[in-house]
């Protein structure tokens, strides 16, 4: 008898049969659960590494804008310091160049001046002489 005891009915054996059939597709979908969880935490991890990508190179671009515009500025400093030296040179040579005008008027005014002066005599002369 002990044999038969250890012997399942058909219906013992079908019910044992059904809660393994359960079991494993519980384990099946914890397996399915789990390879999905791991997809997302690698695709996680994948747009991690792609945002860390894209801030380095944000980054990089930053310190390079920030040269170029250091570069800008230094440079426009330049052009209004030479474009200050020009119009002080502009300036300079304007105020040369009424001082020319001043000198070349008096010059003119002078000679001006002196014409009149050997006209007059040369009429007083000419006024003195019969016939005229």
């Amino acid at each position: 008898m002990p044999a038969e005891k250890e012997q399942k009915s058909t219906a013992e054996a079908l019910d044992e049969w059904r809660e393994a059939e359960r079991v494993v597709a519980v384990a099946r979908r914890g397996r399915v659960a789990a390879e999905a969880a791991a997809h997302a935490a690698q695709e996680a991890a994948d747009a991690a590494t792609d945002a860390a990508a894209a801030a380095a190179a944000t980054a990089q671009a930053s310190r390079e804008a920030l040269a170029s515009a250091s570069l800008a500025e230094e440079s426009a400093a330049k052009s209004a310091r030479a474009a200050r030296a020009t119009v002080l040179s502009s300036h300079a040579d304007v105020a040369e160049s009424e001082t020319d005008v001043a000198t070349a008027e008096v010059s003119e005014a002078a000679a001006h001046q002196r014409y009149r002066d050997a006209y007059d005599r040369a009429a007083a002369k000419d006024r003195g002489r019969p016939g005229f």
